[in-house]
């Protein structure tokens, strides 16, 4: 195979076709509406819940761009957005804190209805918008804890396989020098049928 057919630039992209991603777009999504309906839009905790929800979106898409020349880019920019969403969850555990609302456990009924949500066909901010923006501030924050635990889930399943396929297959450098040695090999067979062929005539 031709270096220009096997190549050693990846397949690269499609992060809208991660579960991770499609789930961080929701809390994003959520964040904006919760941080609309219950912080003071002149606070800084206002644009920091923003900024850290959109870092935890934004870094998925960025890492998912870069794999294609550098997988330990991809896998740090995947740790950003993983960190970006612990600081994110903080907030909202402040948030039931400081306000004397009680956290839902995992076993809690609501919890466990947030759960089944994500089982269904086309999930969105729309699956969960009326626990969001329709419902008191308790039930929002516990609803969006709930969604950050589900993408940080994922996000973590995402670093333990892209962490697996960095060690069993290398970076760029590693991938550059198998693909010019595959193509070296081409070429050598090539020369070689050519004067066996040349000998025959």
């Amino acid at each position: 195979m031709p270096m220009s057919e096997a190549g050693f630039i990846p397949k690269h992209g499609g992060y809208q076709d991660l579960a991770a991603y499609q789930k961080a777009r929701i809390v994003y999504d959520a964040t904006a509406a919760f941080c609309q309906r219950f912080v003071d839009r002149r606070s800084r905790t206002h644009d920091q819940m923003i900024q850290a929800a959109r870092s935890g979106k934004q870094n998925i898409v960025e890492g998912s761009m870069a794999s294609a020349t550098s997988k330990e880019t991809e896998i740090k920019l995947m740790n950003v957005a993983r960190a970006s969403l612990e600081e994110l969850l903080e907030d909202y555990r402040d948030f039931l804190r400081t306000r004397k609302l009680p956290a839902w456990d995992k076993n809690h009924p609501q919890a466990q209805v947030i759960r089944k949500l994500a089982y269904g066909e086309h999930v969105s901010y729309k699956t969960y918008e009326t626990r969001v923006a329709h419902a008191p501030p308790e039930v929002a924050a516990n609803t969006i804890i709930c969604l950050i635990h589900q993408t940080n889930y994922l996000l973590d399943r995402l670093l333990r396989s892209l962490e697996k396929s960095f060690l069993e297959e290398g970076g760029l450098r590693e991938r550059m020098t198998r693909a010019r040695l595959r193509q070296r090999n081409i070429q050598r067979a090539s020369h070689e049928a050519q004067r066996t062929h040349e000998q025959e005539d």
